[in-house]
């Protein structure tokens, strides 16, 4: 775990790079983590993560995505019901 200011605030998404950025919560104690989300591609990250993943010039280049490419990705099928138990 990296030693973040839970103070600062992202300017980009790691994954995507958009600057669609929302605060999403913070540690109880001032000061500690703050949780950041992106509305664009729904990566979500707390300010004490590792430089590779909240740091958008080294977050892995197998792992990014465009925004204009988000809409052509393929959808992930919905989870079946239970069967019932007769």
């Amino acid at each position: 775990m990296t030693t973040a200011n839970a103070d600062i605030d992202p300017t980009a998404c790691p994954r995507c790079r958009s600057g669609t950025i929302q605060l999403l919560g913070k540690s109880p104690d001032a000061g500690i983590w703050t949780v950041f989300g992106c509305s664009t591609c729904f990566y979500a990250w707390r300010s004490t993560e590792p430089e590779e993943n909240v740091n958008p010039e080294k977050y892995p280049l197998a792992f990014r995505l465009r925004p204009e490419d988000l809409a052509n990705l393929r959808v992930v099928p919905t989870v079946q019901p239970r069967r019932s138990s007769s």
